[in-house]
């Protein structure tokens, strides 16, 4: 038989577990929303921005 406080201790374990995964993904989730915003940012400013006498792309593709 499994002693009584190891069994109150793995709901509290598991718990904490995805307390920590949770977190985690969320800091991440900001992380890449930030990422995102900075990205468009500069493709506005490089829309904006345009170099005179060329074609009106300032990117290459």
């Amino acid at each position: 038989m499994m002693p009584r406080r190891l069994i109150t201790m793995v709901p509290l374990l598991l718990v904490l577990l995805l307390v920590l995964v949770l977190a985690g993904a969320g800091f991440a989730i900001k992380i890449l929303w930030w990422v995102a915003i900075a990205v468009l940012v500069l493709w506005l400013i490089g829309f904006v921005a345009r170099p005179k006498g060329s074609s009106g792309r300032w990117y290459r593709w």
